[in-house]
């Protein structure tokens, strides 16, 4: 078989999106600076200690999303399975006293000197390409709740669990209605979707009030003021800095509830000072920035809608989406104070690797046209192109024409 002789060109990638993201995290550097040069020199000695670290893992994220925009998704259909027993691999041995390393009660970390690494950042990746090459094998067969809707339940519910032993629950429920989205994107039944929610809320309630501190969580959330100086005392503090701010903010370094006042104010609550340092107009401006990238991200997946491209864009753009959503929210009193990053903004380095990774991958697929990627279907496959893929955007008005022949 062979292609005529007129060429399919790929489109223009999406420099947009790569824009958005290094503007994200530029005001992250100087956020994170800010929020912890006080603490930095109390704890570290050097004000510019969680800076430098987070610099560092910024040129890995960098250098790490340039080499997933160059990624052919080919390979990545071929990585789902070594993916998924590497990270399966990890989260159990993260468990291990001596080889997880422990923090707050929490083992969530590999520690090799002063570099950290969490394998649930990971996880998120692998499930995610394990998803999207499944609901593409499967197709219509997702509707069947046992031959269809059950095996990534149990794979990914394996996953899910492992997390919640280290215990992360933040993260857990990330993947968790990530999953459950992608799924039902792919074609699953909602009543088996609604079931799988009825199920897990007994689950969810044991966890939740059989666990001191999490019940405490619940408390604060219902009533932070009358809680303010034990359980609420974080989101408390975290609604006086954005009060603080009024609509201009105090100025970036001249915030006073990240001195020793505001509990994880350069991680989780980042957004928090924000709200101090730049007023109302910088949260406005950063959640402005956030939807107009997963604004961007949308697009991308409506390009490949139906295809392992889609499914792999639509899992991205969920998984990220569902973190931003999550994370204002809690930051906000809108949710239960939960440990989850903002990410590009927080501290954080595996997150912030992690998310760049996967802002590459969606680079490399915004400059590849849904008639592009059929032509290479068939080349590889020399099987009838799929017209399914094929449907209007706004950068491909008409597919090209071509035609095959034997």
């Amino acid at each position: 078989m062979e292609t005529s002789s007129r060429s399919v060109n790929y489109i223009r990638k999406d420099r947009l999106l790569l824009v958005l993201v290094m503007c994200l995290a530029g005001i992250g550097l100087i956020m994170v600076y800010s929020a912890s040069g006080i603490i930095a020199l109390k704890n570290h000695g050097d004000s510019f200690y969680f800076l430098k670290k987070q610099i560092l893992w910024m040129a890995l994220a960098i250098i790490a999303m340039l080499t997933a925009s160059r990624i052919d998704t080919d390979l990545l259909k071929r990585l789902p399975l070594p993916l998924m027993i590497v990270s399966y691999l990890f989260l159990i041995l993260v468990l291990i006293p001596g080889i997880g390393s422990e923090i707050n009660s929490a083992r969530r970390w590999f520690r090799f000197g002063p570099v950290s690494f969490q394998p649930s950042e990971l996880a998120k990746l692998s499930v995610i390409i394990y998803l999207s090459a499944y609901l593409v094998k499967k197709e219509e067969k997702v509707r069947d709740f046992f031959d269809g809707f059950l095996p990534p339940l149990i794979l990914t519910g394996i996953m899910f669990l492992l997390i919640i032993a280290e215990p992360d629950l933040g993260t857990a429920v990330v993947i968790g209605a990530g999953s459950a989205a992608m799924l039902f994107i792919g074609g699953a039944r909602w009543r088996h979707i609604l079931g799988l929610f009825i199920s897990f809320l007994p689950v969810a309630l044991m966890l939740v009030l059989n666990i001191g501190y999490r019940r405490q969580r619940i408390t604060a959330f219902l009533n932070p003021w009358e809680h303010a100086s034990t359980v609420g005392y974080q989101i408390v503090q975290s609604f006086l800095s954005f009060g603080d701010g009024g609509l201009l903010g105090t100025g970036i370094g001249e915030g006073r509830q990240k001195l020793f006042f505001l509990p994880e104010a350069h991680t989780d609550f980042i957004f928090a000072v924000v709200g101090e340092e730049l007023g109302f107009a910088g949260t406005v401006s950063v959640t402005l920035l956030f939807v107009l990238f997963l604004w961007r991200c949308f697009r991308i997946v409506k390009h490949h809608w139906g295809s392992f491209e889609g499914y792999l864009s639509s899992g991205i753009s969920l998984f990220i989406g569902i973190q931003i959503l999550m994370n204002l929210c809690i930051v906000t009193g809108l949710f239960p104070t939960k440990g989850i990053a903002l990410p590009f903004l927080s501290f954080g380095g595996t997150s912030l690797l992690t998310n760049m990774t996967m802002v590459g991958i969606l680079y490399a697929l915004s400059g590849r046209s849904p008639v592009t990627l059929q032509m290479e279907m068939h080349t590889h496959s020399n099987k009838k192109v799929n017209r399914r893929y094929l449907f209007n955007s706004d950068d491909i008005q008409q597919a090209p024409d071509f035609r095959l022949t034997s």
